[in-house]
């Protein structure tokens, strides 16, 4: 069995050596991944299928409508990213109620912000930190950086430089207001575009639902991996996203411990 090593605890301790937390992937031939959720679209990732990883959670805004959040829980959902933001003047309409229910049957619970290039970094963060109060997340807050191909109203497309400065203040702001080094999510393409190479003290959630990330974030340590689209969640209503988590079960007690503590007063 091969490990491959990721640090997986807050950037503060990473930095000062971390020596497990991985891809803990549980790689016996012999081990029959159970299944945790449906799928109306299962796709094959071979020996590294997600089913093989304990911690599962899900991504979901305003189009899941209404969600039975004790019965997610009890299908065996870990976390839940929770959209809040997007560009500098839109908020997710469910936002507020769905990060309130989280907390409220114990899912662990992170906003996310959708990032719009036709507005500064610091007008976005500033429409986040206005929106989303600090005791909204128990985990890091989340940057969704993707190309716009299909918006009505931005569809500008920086060069990769530009693309890196914006972040990062984007970034910098929100760790300095609500204590947490934020998460990246990202899609293949935008990746390959900007981020190869980039931001490698940033924990990474990758979309990849037709290959494993090895194959599609070639040399890009992830912590959170979303394999579907068209998940069937207990508790949900039409198909959800579905993420895993990269290390083992105890790997992922002690980084939200060590995550929910790290915050400003």
């Amino acid at each position: 069995m091969r490990r491959l090593l990721f640090c997986v605890l807050p950037l503060a301790v990473m930095l000062a050596g971390c020596t497990s937390s991985g891809y803990d992937y549980l790689e016996t031939a012999s081990v029959k991944p159970k299944t945790r959720f449906k799928d109306t679209d299962p796709q094959d990732f071979g020996t590294k299928h997600p089913e093989k990883q304990p911690i599962h959670g899900i991504d979901v805004s305003k189009w899941q409508g209404d969600i039975d959040w004790q019965t997610v829980r009890n299908s065996g959902v870990a976390f839940a990213f929770i959209k809040a933001t997007e560009g500098k003047d839109r908020i997710d309409p469910r936002f507020n109620e769905y990060w309130q229910r989280a907390r409220s049957v114990g899912i662990p619970h992170a906003p996310y912000h959708f990032y719009y290039f036709c507005s500064t970094p610091d007008e976005q963060a500033d429409w986040f930190i206005s929106n989303v109060p600090k005791d909204s997340m128990r985990l890091p807050p989340v940057l969704d950086v993707e190309w716009n191909s299909e918006s009505k109203t931005c569809r500008y497309r920086p060069d990769p430089a530009t693309v890196r400065a914006q972040l990062q203040r984007f970034l910098d702001r929100l760790e300095a207001y609500y204590g947490k080094r934020p998460i990246i999510y990202t899609s293949v393409d935008f990746h390959r575009d900007n981020l190869v190479g980039y931001f490698q003290n940033y924990h990474f959630w990758v979309r990849s639902v037709a290959k494993h990330p090895e194959v599609t974030y070639a040399d890009r340590r992830w912590a959170f991996w979303q394999y579907t689209s068209t998940g069937v969640i207990p508790g949900i209503k039409g198909p959800t996203d579905i993420n895993v988590f990269a290390g083992s079960s105890q790997n992922w007690h002690n980084w939200v411990a060590a995550v929910s503590k790290d915050t400003n007063s």
